[in-house]
């Protein structure tokens, strides 16, 4: 391959920089380019500052307006070489904005996304600093990365407060626990998520709200404040026996109908069960849950509870919450495969698990705004379509009863 021919120029300017620095590593060439950087940047600063008043330095020519060099300011830019110190030249009537660096900008821009990006994957501050440094050459703050990820706090604020659809289909709602720091004492909050299915069969996190303690009121709060964002109708929420939830929701939208996790039950029941009759208690759970009829799953349970009489807090399980399982046959296959488990919300908590789990947080925005960034990851993978066979749940919906004029009324947001 043929040698590729220099710009004379280049090569003397190499060979200057080698003479006056005689660099004898990467490292002292790195040092050496800094160097030469600070005054190319201020030498092109000053090329702008001569367009932007018409004349150039020391001119004696008759200037046409009053507007004059008003000495320097300081500033740090950040470069993959590292911290470069500049002179930016000022004008009197501080109207120069200078294109090459503009105003307040220090080149962290470039960066702004990748850090945003690594805190929500979990990175702690002093992981995101040394990624920084080792991609980028220069020194970031943990006071910067905080400053950085706080801009996301207005953002997170108005979504937590956005309008939503007025009918959602299903919603889940689950809980998973997370250790904050608060006066040097570290505590347990839940994080509790509500997912949603609107009609058109996409998926949308509609909140999350951090509690130290639950009770019925302070479910009738959230949903009410659900219902303030717009939501009119809500046809199933599916959860795992939260405290209070259940009279929460009934209270303000009085014809929701709420489903208790089916396999939240089947780990409740196992609790009781010896490891030598998993397998079998197991296949006759099943029998009755996974009923093709209601007139089946009464016939199975009856037979479990005979069977398995000698565990009666299995037993006991079942029995306490076996409206759920009949209530599910009220429905068509479809529709009963959504509501009767939570598995689509703590598929969601699964993956925040993924990025709380580096330790106590300092405080609650510091947790919101990493679940948020978090949000707007599954948002974007949510974004391709509708839920698997929706198009089979809104029919199974639509010629059932006490759907069919509820969904009348939505017919504008159906796909």
């Amino acid at each position: 391959m043929a040698k590729k021919k220099r710009n004379p120029d280049s090569v003397k300017l190499a060979e200057s920089i080698l003479n006056a620095y005689q660099p004898e590593s990467v490292e002292d060439m790195q040092e050496a380019l800094k160097d030469v950087f600070g005054p190319l940047f201020e030498k092109m600063l000053q090329g702008e500052l001569n367009n932007h008043l018409g004349y150039d330095a020391h001119s004696k020519e008759i200037k046409e307006h009053g507007n004059r060099r008003n000495g320097y300011g300081n500033k740090t830019l950040k470069t993959s070489f590292g911290e470069v110190p500049i002179e930016v030249p000022r004008d009197r009537e501080a109207s120069f904005e200078p294109e090459l660096i503009p105003k307040r900008k220090r080149d962290v821009s470039a960066i702004e996304g990748k850090v945003l990006s690594m805190y929500a994957r979990g990175l702690s501050q002093r992981d995101i600093a040394a990624t920084i440094e080792e991609i980028y050459g220069f020194t970031i703050s943990h006071e910067m990365i905080s400053d950085i990820t706080d801009a996301v706090l207005p953002e997170l604020e108005e979504w937590q407060t956005r309008p939503l659809a007025k009918c959602y289909a299903f919603l889940f709602v689950d809980c998973m626990y997370v250790t904050l720091r608060e006066n040097y004492e570290t505590k347990e909050y839940a994080v509790y998520t509500i997912l949603g299915y609107d009609l058109k069969g996409n998926k949308e996190i509609l909140g999350l709200w951090l509690n130290q303690t639950e009770s019925k009121n302070r479910w009738m709060q959230i949903f009410d404040e659900l219902k303030a964002r717009g939501i009119e109708e809500i046809f199933f929420i599916s959860m795992d026996g939260v405290s209070g939830l259940e009279e929460g929701a009934k209270t303000m939208f009085p014809s929701v109908i709420v489903q208790r996790c089916i396999v939240h039950l089947v780990r409740n029941a196992l609790r009781y069960i010896p490891s030598k009759d998993y397998k079998e208690v197991c296949k006759d759970m099943k029998k009755f849950y996974g009923a093709s009829s209601l007139k089946a799953a009464q016939a199975s349970f009856e037979h479990f509870q005979q069977r398995w009489s000698h565990h009666s807090g299995a037993v006991d399980v079942w029995k306490r919450h076996f409206a759920h399982v009949e209530q599910l046959f009220d429905y068509g296959s479809a529709i009963r495969k959504i509501m009767y488990t939570t598995n689509a919300v703590e598929s969601v908590h699964s993956s925040f698990r993924k990025v709380t789990k580096k330790g106590a947080f300092p405080n609650e925005n510091a947790l919101l705004k990493l679940l948020y960034l978090r949000v707007k990851e599954l948002d974007k993978k949510w974004s391709g379509g509708c839920i698997q066979n929706w198009s089979m749940v809104l029919n199974q919906l639509m010629i059932n009863d006490t759907f069919s004029s509820r969904i009348e009324k939505y017919v504008q947001y159906l796909p």
